[in-house]
């Protein structure tokens, strides 16, 4: 690998994104990733060398916008994680569809369009899209949720067809990874049980994941399941 080349990675300033970030600088990569706004804590977090994109996925020009800062940068690309996501319950109204439409569709669709240009057209390259577990059987309660990382999924198809063989693309199902501080023990105690691993893994599962899809060439169109065995109980 060019050490010119740097993976992007979208919503990457905590949690799961945050130490994806820091793996793959410790694995050499030079890494960007997008964020909507960057504190003093958070940027105390990043590891050294990563650069920030601040990058509002919540409209056509906020995406936009990053789009242009990349190309403006004459970024070459080794890999872009799409790991922005928003969370919103159906009782939010119709407007939370259209929300996570955007972060979870639109921005895909719209970096993965524009930007295929940045990647080196003699070397292969990755595009991975974080979706969600809940897309394996659908989900009664969170409709809008369920609905827009679907359609990820189904972008992640139509992409490796359009793309192959010069860019992979793949997607990535995880279900818990890691709790929230503030989940409490009888909620933590249900989300265990619903798998049959029945383990917090924590997102080194999910960096040994994106390492797999970057590492083989022979895989794409692909949603790789990251749910500890939910689909057995």
């Amino acid at each position: 690998m060019s050490q010119a080349t740097s993976i992007l990675i979208t919503g990457a300033a905590q949690r799961v994104g945050l130490h994806c970030a820091k793996r793959l600088v410790e694995d050499g990569h030079r890494v960007i990733i997008s964020c909507r706004a960057l504190d003093e804590q958070r940027d105390a977090a990043l590891p050294e060398g990563v650069e920030v994109l601040l990058a509002d996925f919540s409209t056509t020009a906020g995406i936009q916008g990053l789009i242009d800062q990349l190309h403006e940068r004459a970024v070459s690309l080794r890999a872009i994680i799409h790991n922005a996501s928003i969370w919103m319950d159906d009782q939010e109204g119709h407007a939370a569809l259209q929300q996570m439409f955007m972060v979870h569709m639109q921005a895909p669709y719209m970096i993965n369009s524009q930007c295929a240009d940045l990647f080196p057209a003699d070397a292969t390259g990755d595009i991975i899209h974080i979706s969600d577990d809940v897309t394996r059987k659908g989900s009664a309660k969170h409709i809008a949720y369920c609905a827009s990382k679907t359609g990820l999924e189904g972008l992640s198809r139509s992409f490796a067809a359009q793309l192959a063989p010069r860019i992979k693309v793949n997607c990535i199902n995880p279900a818990l990874i890691m709790f929230n501080e503030d989940d409490d023990a009888d909620y933590r105690a249900r989300a265990l049980a619903k798998s049959a691993m029945g383990m917090e893994p924590g997102p080194e599962v999910v960096y040994q994941s994106v390492r797999y899809l970057l590492d083989n060439p022979y895989t794409t169109g692909t949603c790789l399941s990251l749910n500890g065995g939910r689909h057995l109980k």
